[in-house]
């Protein structure tokens, strides 16, 4: 109980603090919610088979209460996607103006600081913050929501189509160790818009830290939103990421989780399909060894009639790994012809490795078409017989096997560029050639 206190007195501070607009009363919110909710344990049914506890017993400092440092721009080469798009770096935490690249920014799209659009665009970001993902979700939200300020506002105005994605680059260097930051980014497509976000997470030096990150997505009426979040947190690391959207009539909302870092993550990705005719594309891949635990939680709530989910994540788990998929579907009474679709596939690499699946399906409608299933298996052997049948020595042969069990995922990208640079760190780790 009294590492809860800690972080709640922890919250509490940073929720006096001086903060512009809509901010003061979301870390005024934030640090009344998590003084009563704390953190989840494992008798929560969302958290049964991950323990937060490395993370709630940590001593950690709050990133806006420490200088970031410098970095040479140099070292963030390899994460930037050929250094072609617009980038918003944190470094350690906090927003870098030297390392992030905002020249240029497409007609149409507003980019600023969180604490400069509670002032500048103090009528919009005052609607819609909070209301995505509230301070009441869980304690982790509610922490997120006490320290909000470090994170962007992006808005896309209506029926404006954004051909190259934003980059937000989360890096964490030596100097970020023992730090925690709660980066809250909120994204507005309008009507008709059209864009696609980048969340990067990054440690470059193996050191520990924790990150708790949330999205706040609306996509409004015909819009689509895309977000690609790729978690590589250093090995020590903790990390904690929360998408939730809300969406409008027609819309499209896109996202794809990329997970093969820190010791302990937890992916939430949540969204509402609170318009006639809209969908959602949420799919990931998670690759794990050593002691690593990897969750991930996804939540469909289908409001009104006419929508589509598609949903797939794929999972290749080694050593003394666990991952666990919790994917939930909900069928609202008034959601008539719902058309849902979850599957989860696991290849366990090790005899310790492990998985916890569990898709659900709650439907309370009664005209829908709505299908869910997992597989956890090894790999085949047949097809590697096959293989070193036709000269191809074990060790390629079962690294090729992965890359195609993994490949059709990644390949559901909707960016060529996207897909080449995650299909060769997909490579790497199967390779030994990257540290994580």
């Amino acid at each position: 109980m009294s590492t809860g206190l800690r972080f709640a007195e922890q919250a509490v501070a940073a929720s006096v603090a001086d903060a512009p607009g809509s901010l003061k009363a979301l870390r005024t919110a934030g640090a009344e919610a998590f003084k009563t909710l704390g953190f989840p344990t494992t008798r929560n049914e969302d958290w049964h088979y991950t323990s937060v506890s490395a993370i709630s017993a940590a001593q950690y400092t709050p990133a806006v209460d420490v200088a970031p440092g410098t970095l040479d721009a140099s070292r963030l080469e390899p994460y930037t996607f050929g250094g072609t798009w617009p980038l918003v770096v944190f470094l350690n935490g906090r927003f870098s103006a030297a390392l992030s690249r905002l020249e240029g920014l497409p007609a149409g799209m507003t980019l600023l600081s969180l604490a400069d659009a509670s002032v500048r665009e103090a009528d919009t970001l005052g609607r819609v913050l909070g209301t995505a993902a509230p301070a009441s979700r869980d304690g982790f939200t509610a922490l997120n929501a006490a320290f909000a300020g470090e994170g962007t506002f992006i808005h896309v105005a209506k029926e404006m189509v954004i051909d190259t994605p934003i980059h937000l680059l989360h890096v964490t260097d030596a100097r970020g160790a023992g730090l925690m930051s709660h980066p809250r980014h909120v994204l507005v497509a309008e009507r008709h818009a059209k864009a696609t976000i980048v969340e990067s997470y990054i440690g470059l030096d193996d050191v520990p830290y924790f990150t708790n990150a949330v999205v706040e997505a609306f996509v409004e009426d015909g819009a689509t939103l895309q977000v690609i979040r790729v978690q590589r947190e250093a090995r020590q690391a903790h990390h904690v990421g929360t998408v939730e959207a809300r969406q409008g009539r027609d819309s499209h909302f896109v996202t794809f989780t990329f997970q093969t870092g820190a010791a302990l993550s937890r992916s939430n990705v949540y969204t509402v399909l609170d318009g006639e005719g809209c969908g959602c594309t949420i799919n990931g891949l998670y690759m794990l060894d050593g002691e690593q635990h990897g969750d991930h939680q996804t939540r469909v709530e289908h409001v009104k009639e006419n929508c589509f989910s598609r949903e797939a994540y794929k999972g290749l788990i080694d050593d003394s790994a666990h991952g666990v998929f919790n994917g939930k579907v909900y069928v609202h009474p008034e959601a008539q012809k719902t058309d849902g679709k979850q599957t989860n596939h696991t290849l366990l690499l090790s005899e310790k490795a492990q998985i916890d699946t569990k898709p659900q399906l709650e439907i309370f409608a009664d005209d829908v078409k709505c299908t869910h299933g997992a597989t956890v298996g090894r790999i085949d052997e047949t097809s590697l017989f096959y293989l070193k049948s036709r000269g191809v020595g074990k060790v390629l042969a079962k690294q090729l096997l992965m890359y195609a069990f993994a490949a059709d995922v990644l390949e559901t990208i909707d960016n060529p560029v996207i897909v080449e640079a995650l299909e060769k760190l997909t490579v790497e780790r199967f390779t030994g050639d990257s540290s994580h």
